[in-house]
């Protein structure tokens, strides 16, 4: 059982509803099915998509996982999230935006690098689509390397959370961010598969 790719479904208008700073708001006509004798109207955001990193290390009392607190203003309220940034950096590698994603927002960077799980955040209402990759054997970025946080980035502070103890968090409603509960949760069942389900850095992506 596998998601498979439809393109086949005749579009028959797309009008830009609104140009926006990091995603679209788009409206588009498209027909079902063949024997559709109307169009049905769709209105979505179009995203230029997604990396997160899993950020692993072996601490005093088994694997810790590193998170940082970021306010979202939309949902009012400062989350506890994996690294993470957008795909904005033109003919960037997927891998190569989730490296530097991590050194920018924890210092960090990471000797091995897998990738967890893609998937789409909101496929009714958006483009979006997100790997999440797991990064160990991770170090310090050399201070005079560092990035120089700005903006939404600037009071981020990392933490190192016990693996289990952020499972928990999820199951507790404590943790929301999407990235986060994905990604914990994934490395989670890998980590109790003995790592095996887990593909390579430049495995496919379905998008």
């Amino acid at each position: 059982m596998a998601d498979r790719r439809d393109d086949g479904r005749e579009v028959v208008s797309r009008d830009l509803l609104h140009d926006g700073k990091v995603f679209d708001l788009v409206a588009e006509e498209v027909r079902l099915s063949p024997d559709d004798a109307a169009p049905v109207l769709r209105e979505f955001l179009d995203h230029p998509g997604a990396v997160a990193v899993v950020a692993l290390r072996e601490g005093p009392d088994g694997e810790e996982v590193a998170l940082v607190d970021q306010y979202r203003h939309p949902v009012r309220a400062v989350l506890w999230e994996v690294p993470a940034g957008l795909l904005d950096v033109a003919g960037e590698d997927y891998l190569t935006a989730a490296q530097r994603e991590l050194a920018e927002e924890t210092d960090l960077r990471a000797g091995r690098w897998d990738v967890l799980v893609d998937y789409f955040t909101t496929p009714g209402g958006s483009t979006e689509s997100l790997r999440v990759y797991l990064a160990r054997d991770v170090s310090e970025v050399p201070e005079g390397e560092r990035h120089s946080r700005a903006d939404e980035e600037r009071d981020m502070t990392v933490r190192w959370v016990p693996l289990d103890d952020a499972v928990a968090a999820v199951y507790d409603g404590r943790l929301h961010n999407p990235s986060a509960v994905v990604g914990i949760l994934a490395t989670a069942g890998a980590r109790a598969a003995g790592w095996t389900p887990l593909r390579p850095a430049d495995a496919p992506w379905f998008r």
